[in-house]
């Protein structure tokens, strides 16, 4: 928010309801990265977007593998989270679990971390 400023800018999902990369549908947590790169707990598609700043659409980077408990797939994603390491925290609420990824840098992609290897 830019001090002064007398609307907000529309940083994801512009398009209305829906799974497009363009829209989201019931976002439930927002964070922002150090770039500038905003990432969606997007709980109606059960996914993770990722949009770049100034990019026109985003990118699906956890689940998109629908609905379901396995550890590729999220239940109602609630809420996200960097720690200092850049790990991302996702709290899956329907699967009443928090799930932790680490970003791949090499890649910009993300791999799920079991809490039994930290």
């Amino acid at each position: 928010w830019v001090e002064g400023a007398k609307q907000g800018i529309v940083v994801a999902g512009d398009q209305g309801l829906g799974n497009g990369l363009t829209q989201l549908s019931y976002p439930e947590g927002v964070v922002v990265d150090q770039l500038g790169t905003v990432y969606a707990a997007d709980y109606g598609n059960d996914r993770i977007m990722r949009c770049p700043k100034g990019a026109t659409q985003g990118s699906v980077i956890v689940d998109g593998n629908g609905r379901g408990e396995q550890s590729n797939q999220l239940n109602q994603p609630f809420g996200l989270s960097f720690d200092r390491h850049g790990n991302l925290y996702v709290v899956d609420y329907g699967n009443h679990r928090v799930q932790i990824f680490n970003m791949n840098s090499n890649a910009q992609d993300l791999f799920r971390i079991d809490l039994d290897t930290i």
